[in-house]
């Protein structure tokens, strides 16, 4: 599997519906290199792992290869997710995977019974992370870990400084919230950890860059999508942070962005391995 920045470029565009075109893209161009390197070298085969709110299952597929024979379970809200990522592990020839329909609050796996939880982009969209991470907690074994990574909106920067871009980023922070999320959530990764009762914690950080010509074309045409998608739409306008107008012309400066030669983009993680 191509794991560089490049791979964007060829990520699949006609997956099954898992909600928005935006975010099948996002979800299928991760792997473990761009998206998980902090739990590389936690990693040994052998080991079993569960890896929640998976996705279609291009990180859990990447990380069961590294970790077989030793099982991993993939679990995510959607069927429809769940469904695509068996397909994805079949295709592959893993036999040591399995994937579950479950809740983040109320995991389908018994007590003590996993080496790792594994946990990408969850927490920043969870109401109660603190009780998320207590229920990872439960089904780590003794000196098991905890890896997880989210997104820190606060961190993010970009060039040329579009005036629509700097709207997009109060209506994107908007709607986060009102979903119930926190949007600044890398930061808070290790307080909520040591909250839900981790005693040891590392924290680390690191960044997704969108600079090159493919990267740009991905993630700027992404987010002019999503900025006039009618939930979206209609949250911003809710919450008094953007009109119809200016996401219309959000979607335009993204388009602008992913074209400009000189264009680049950074979004800032927080990441924390925690042992139980």
């Amino acid at each position: 599997m191509n794991d560089t920045p490049e791979r964007q470029e060829t990520a699949p565009r006609d997956l099954p519906p898992l909600g928005h075109e935006h975010l099948q893209r996002v979800l299928t161009w991760r792997t473990v290199a761009n998206s998980a390197a902090h739990l590389v070298p936690h990693l040994s085969p052998g080991l079993s792992l569960l890896d929640v709110m998976c996705g279609p299952g291009t990180v859990t597929v990447d990380l069961a290869s590294r970790l077989a024979p030793g099982r991993v379970i993939g679990l995510d809200s959607s069927a429809t997710a769940v469904e695509y990522a068996a397909g994805l592990a079949f295709d592959a020839g893993l036999s040591n995977t399995s994937f579950l329909v479950g809740d983040v609050y109320a995991l389908p796996v018994a007590d003590a019974s996993v080496d790792i939880v594994h946990a990408h982009q969850v927490l920043q969209h969870v109401d109660d992370p603190v009780a998320a991470l207590r229920e990872m907690r439960r089904v780590l074994r003794p000196g098991g870990i905890l890896a997880a990574r989210d997104a820190d909106y606060g961190g993010a920067a970009w060039y040329p400084k579009l005036p629509a871009l700097a709207t997009w980023m109060a209506a994107c922070r908007a709607v986060h919230t009102m979903r119930g999320g926190d949007p600044d959530a890398g930061r808070a990764l290790k307080a909520w950890a040591r909250q839900a009762g981790f005693a040891e914690v590392t924290r680390s950080a690191s960044v997704w860059c969108f600079a090159s010509e493919a990267e740009r074309e991905w993630w700027g045409e992404s987010w002019a999508q999503r900025a006039t998608e009618a939930d979206f739409v209609a949250r911003a306008i809710e919450a008094g942070v953007a009109r119809l107008k200016d996401l219309h012309e959000i979607g335009a400066a993204w388009r602008q962005w992913a074209l400009d030669p000189d264009g680049w983009f950074v979004l800032t993680h927080g990441e924390i391995i925690a042992v139980r």
